[in-house]
């Protein structure tokens, strides 16, 4: 009886034991099927690894010869390799790709008194720029070089993309397509060579490469046919033209539009849920809409949706001099509706700059000329305390408003809140943002609304993103300096405006701009980069209302800038000195794109349509 109840025992624990490991085996298998997901991201990394290594290997070459031609034809080389990993890097490492990627000036970061960085640029513009001059200095590029291979092998050692989810792919792959729209093909990273379209096909092809590894993430195999066929029509209507004559206007009407339209049919099809929004919006169809750039991103806080009540609650803030000390002045007062939101004047009263427009001011990271306040609302209480100004404070406004009944029912029905001082800021900082119209000739166009644009129109923003290189300052969608596709950074320039308008003997405007605010010697003169949408109804132009027409504006930058009408002692001008050697035909071409870009809010008198 001992002998078979053992057996037993034995055969039972036997057979128990088999049953846990088929279970075991099929909780590992039903474990491998769940985290299939995880697979694209190892053999993403190992494809992003391979490049890099190949960039890596490209730039050490420059520090191994001095041969003019072998140093051209290795940067050449280790450029392309970095295009192949500009849609990796810049999404998940957006410092590093900064770095390398910086323009070849001087780099100022003012958190504030006490910390001031100055960086010397040392990236792939910096070397482009030195290597293809007609005076290379190999010392310099050799050193330069060293510091970016350096950085490529510590970029080598510490990447992992285990925790790539398909989200971050999309996000990738879309912020790709927007940075070539809006930067890529404008000549912005490649200011001598302009291999810009070159570039784009190499950045392209590796976008597509990266979608192929989640292929079996489609449901719908139509759309993966989609998006082989406009990634080769992208690609050919990039390789089909020269710098110069490219067509981007039907770049992005016909290929980067369409490609925003895929991207969203295919976040459905994936089933993917987007944990959070970025500076570009989840359900963008169209890089020139409303719904493109995300209002909340750029306050740092949830300020949508803006309620009708919302703004007309802000609009009549806006308006009301009751509110001033002197119960004689507005914000209406330096930004007229009818101007697009300016004054028309060289400088506003009692005021030594000129009065911007506050259309599209929502989207900037940075306000007031010399970038003073960090948000609208950070503004709106600088206007307020300045003496030249309202000279007032929020408490006083508060005390005003909370005796008048309808101020009182009206805060009630925007903000379900009492008056307070973070809400008086918050309404009239609401209404400010809603002064964003898309809804001109340009954008309607670019849409697909209409079919009005001429020749020369069309002309004039191709020669605007190109041969001209307005768009490596004024950045699109929005045509201001606020950088994309991140659009984390609003940026400065010092472009040397003159005193007076003059074309040459000229005298640098005695305005230091940034430099008032830490000192910083390298940064006088530097302005924060305006919106030029509206700009045919803002004149005068620059900080100092120097330049009465659009036809001197262009002028000025046609000479070169500061240093092409003589002001050549200002050694930290941004603007290239040499002349963009417009035509009159060319320059007629940009002036006529730049009136399309006046909203029809404006032509009808709509002016705080939402």
């Amino acid at each position: 009886m001992g002998l078979l109840t053992s057996t037993l025992l034995k055969k039972t624990c036997l057979i128990t034991g088999l049953l846990l490991l088929l279970i075991s085996c099929k909780q590992e298998q039903k474990e491998y099927v769940e985290q299939i997901d995880l697979q694209p991201s190892s053999a993403l990394q190992n494809m992003y690894l391979n490049d890099l290594q190949n960039c890596a290997n490209y730039i050490d070459s420059l520090t191994l010869t001095s041969h003019i031609d072998s140093l051209r034809d290795y940067f050449k080389k280790a450029r392309t390799a970095f295009k192949k990993i500009e849609p990796v890097l810049s999404f998940n490492d957006l410092n590093n790709y900064n770095f390398l990627n910086a323009p070849n000036i001087l780099k100022v970061e003012e958190e504030d008194l006490t910390d001031i960085k100055i960086n010397e640029p040392c990236s792939f513009q910096t070397l482009e720029e030195n290597l293809f001059s007609d005076t290379p200095e190999i010392a310099s590029v050799q050193k330069i070089a060293g510091k970016i291979h350096s950085r490529l092998l510590v970029l080598l050692r510490n990447t992992d993309l285990a925790f790539f989810k398909p989200y971050h792919v999309l996000w990738l792959v879309r912020k790709q397509f927007i940075r070539t729209a809006t930067a890529g093909v404008t000549g912005f990273d490649s200011p001598v060579l302009e291999s810009s379209l070159m570039d784009a096909v190499t950045a392209f092809a590796k976008a597509e490469q990266i979608l192929e590894l989640y292929d079996h993430k489609f449901t719908n195999s139509q759309l993966q046919l989609s998006w082989k066929e406009k990634f080769r029509q992208s690609k050919q209507f990039l390789k089909n033209s020269n710098f110069e004559d490219f067509n981007r206007y039907e770049f992005i009407k016909s290929h980067i539009d369409p490609m925003l339209v895929l991207w969203n049919d295919t976040a459905k099809d994936w089933n993917v849920a987007f944990p959070l929004q970025m500076a570009m919006d989840n359900n963008a169809s169209s890089l020139f809409s409303k719904e493109a750039l995300s209002l909340d991103f750029f306050a740092d806080q949830k300020v949508t949706p803006l309620t009708e009540e919302k703004i007309a609650l802000g609009k009549r803030l806006f308006n009301d001099p009751q509110l001033s000390t002197s119960q004689t002045i507005s914000c209406s007062t330096c930004h007229k509706s009818e101007l697009a939101f300016t004054d028309g004047l060289v400088t506003s009263s009692g005021l030594n700059r000129n009065s911007p427009s506050l259309t599209y001011s929502a989207y900037q990271q940075g306000f007031f000329y010399d970038k003073r306040a960090g948000s609208l609302e950070g503004q709106i209480v600088s206007v307020i305390n300045n003496s030249q100004e309202f000279h007032s404070d929020l408490k006083r406004f508060s005390a005003h408003i909370d005796t008048d009944v309808t101020y009182i029912k009206d805060f009630k029905k925007a903000y379900a809140t009492p008056i307070n001082q973070h809400t008086i800021r918050t309404a009239i900082a609401d209404y400010v943002r809603s002064l964003n119209y898309w809804n001109s000739k340009w954008d309607r166009n670019i849409r697909n609304e209409i079919n009005t644009l001429t020749a020369s129109e069309i002309n004039g923003f191709n020669l605007f993103n190109g041969k001209a290189k307005c768009a490596t300052c004024h950045f699109a969608p929005v045509f201001n300096g606020t950088v994309p596709p991140d659009f984390m950074e609003t940026e400065m320039e010092h472009i040397g405006v003159p005193q007076i308008a003059t074309t040459e003997n000229a005298t640098i405007d005695p305005d230091l701009g940034r430099f008032e605010l830490f000192k910083t010697d390298n940064r006088k003169h530097f302005f924060k980069t305006p919106s030029i949408r509206n700009i045919a109804l803002t004149a005068p132009y620059m900080h100092n209302g120097a330049y009465k027409t659009l036809e001197e504006v262009i002028e000025f930058y046609n000479l070169g800038g500061g240093y092409g009408i003589g002001i050549t002692d200002q050694e930290f001008q941004t603007l290239p000195p040499d002349s963009l050697h417009l035509t009159t035909p060319e320059k007629t071409d940009l002036i006529n794109f730049m009136k399309t870009l006046t909203d029809e809010a404006f032509l009808k008198k709509e002016y705080t349509e939402n």
